[in-house]
């Protein structure tokens, strides 16, 4: 069995992340509106730190034990079948969800304008709605803290706590900054008071820390699934970030010279830089 204590440092982990949101809100707190240059360079650090901590996190950790990364080149053994198979059945489930999610949220027709009015019935569908939307960064989390008490990794608040799952929370954390500056533009047009921005956004996020718990128990009843949960995860954010983070960017700076691509590449750019330490980890 799974101790209490780990489920608990894993959920604020988790909570962490969803806390991390509400930082979108705060420049209204100076200004009365973001930029849109600024805007789009967010989403492309979100975009390269989502990628790459997929990459170089979640994929090279489920081909651990047979491939391995320094600084004087790439070594692969020879990685056998059912772990290929479970690495690519997981990947191909984590953008079925997110795919399944789109059509959900589509249908649902939620839109951050709706927060500030609803009522409890309209909340539980919007929550439902962020459930499915949010979920996969919540597995991310949860699944990196697989080897969480296990040798290996570095002592923190009375536990030994894996580098890759720091790393992963970080990420996320981070990359929930732009979807919470999302969140907040359309309801700053609406006037609403700035500290209920800083709410709404961590109420986007709630999901994530269910989500990471979940994750958690799952990797460590039936760790020999994990290159699955893995791969899950990865293959949920890379889909997310192709399909939501660069759409959304591209939007936002549709008014900028170029579309905003040199804002946005610029963000990638320093999003992967920020998690090439994960190909050491």
């Amino acid at each position: 069995m799974v101790e209490l204590g780990a489920f608990a440092f894993v959920f604020v982990a988790g909570f962490v992340t969803a806390l991390a949101t509400g930082l979108g809100a705060v420049p209204f707190f100076f200004v009365s509106e973001v930029s849109d240059r600024w805007n789009v360079a967010l989403w492309g650090i979100a975009s390269g730190i989502m990628v790459s901590a997929s990459v170089f996190g979640l994929v090279l950790e489920a081909l651990g034990a047979y491939v391995s990364v320094s600084l004087s080149g790439l070594a692969v053994d020879p990685i056998p079948d059912r772990v290929l198979f479970l690495l690519g059945a997981g990947l191909l489930a984590g953008v079925a969800l997110v795919y399944v999610a789109h059509d959900v949220i589509e249908a649902a027709e939620v839109d951050p304008r709706q927060y500030e009015e609803a009522d409890f019935k309209k909340l539980v569908l919007i929550l439902g709605v962020l459930t499915v939307h949010s979920f996969p960064e919540g597995v991310a989390v949860g699944v990196s803290f697989a080897d969480l008490g296990l040798a290996g990794g570095t002592h923190l608040f009375g536990f030994v706590v894996p580098l890759l799952a720091i790393f992963m929370t970080i990420a996320i954390s981070i990359h929930n900054v732009p979807e919470g500056l999302a969140i907040s533009i359309p309801l700053r047009s609406m006037g609403v008071a700035d500290w209920k921005l800083v709410w709404w956004s961590v109420f986007s996020s709630l999901p994530q820390p269910i989500g990471a718990v979940l994750a958690f128990y799952f990797v460590r009843v039936a760790r020999e699934f994990l290159p699955a949960g893995f791969g899950f995860a990865a293959g949920a954010m890379i889909y997310l970030v192709l399909t939501e983070f660069i759409p959304e960017a591209l939007e936002a700076g549709a008014g900028l010279p170029g579309g905003g691509r040199r804002e946005l590449s610029a963000g990638v750019a320093a999003g992967v830089l920020a998690m090439i330490p994960l190909l050491f980890v």
